[in-house]
């Protein structure tokens, strides 16, 4: 048995998350991209298969570098060869962009040692049509790039984050590691100015980092003090941040293996 490591991009928009949901009815089960891999993997391999994701995506979110490892029965197929021969099998809004063989012991989920997301936010008069489901589109806002890294300067290591936690959110503890955290600008295909907010941590809470995005910017939006969100933050207490931002705007962006592994 070969052990192989995807990297997989997809569009969330018409997904409900990344995890498998199967139907205890025996009904249709909800469409999710670990459900639709796996049928693939199905397809190719002649027998089920079980995909061992990095992390669970929500419903609506997308990915650039999701990371999953599943143990082939293939003995015959180079791990580079998986990439075309997935695909081939794959809806358009879920692809496999990359794909190599990892040591036997390797799990996607248990080996991270941090996870990269990218939140899209876009504004001014309009948001062009081909990006509309990547964005966040927030009219009447012009972004102050300097206030909002002062808002999140002390945002880092250790640190207790219950007050982003989503009502329902099932985790043993609130506390995670971050080590980084930065907004900045960049230009969109058409030329706008587009402002891109991007951390990386060990692991996230449910909608940790949309609850994240919408605070900073409604902070943003109201011109509050600087201090602002790290009271926020002490209060550890979720009716003291802002709203949840959609998740259209929000990408995994990269799962890194290469850290230091933190149990928090």
């Amino acid at each position: 048995m070969h052990n192989i490591l995807l990297t997989v991009s997809y569009d969330g928009t018409d997904f409900c998350g990344w995890q498998r949901q199967d139907d205890k009815n025996g009904g249709q089960a909800d469409r999710t991209v670990q459900g639709e891999i796996e049928a693939a993997l199905f397809k190719l391999c002649g027998q089920k298969i079980n995909l061992y994701g990095s992390g669970r995506t929500d419903s609506g979110v997308h990915a650039f570098g999701q990371a999953a490892n599943f143990y082939s029965p293939i003995d015959s197929m180079p791990a580079a060869n998986y990439v075309r021969a997935l695909n081939s099998f794959l809806p358009d809004d879920v692809r496999i962009v990359n794909a190599q063989e990892v040591d036997e012991d390797f799990n996607s989920r248990k080996s991270a040692t941090s996870r990269v997301y990218r939140y899209f936010i876009s504004f001014g008069n309009c948001v062009s049509a081909d990006n509309s489901r990547f964005c966040w589109y927030v009219p009447n806002y012009t972004p102050k790039l300097e206030r909002l890294n002062a808002y999140v300067k002390d945002f880092h290591g250790e640190t207790d984050c219950a007050s982003l936690a989503a009502s329902g959110d099932e985790s043993v503890s609130s506390n995670r590691y971050i080590d980084s955290c930065r907004f900045f600008m960049q230009k969109d295909r058409w030329g706008s100015d587009q402002l891109v907010f991007e951390i990386e941590a060990n692991a996230f809470l449910w909608k940790m980092v949309r609850t994240l995005t919408g605070t900073l910017i409604n902070l943003d939006k109201t011109g509050a003090a600087e201090d602002s969100f790290n009271k926020i933050i002490e209060a550890r207490d979720r009716t003291q941040a802002g709203v949840t931002a959609p998740p259209t705007g929000l990408f995994l962006y990269q799962i890194k293996f290469d850290g230091i592994r933190r149990h928090i």
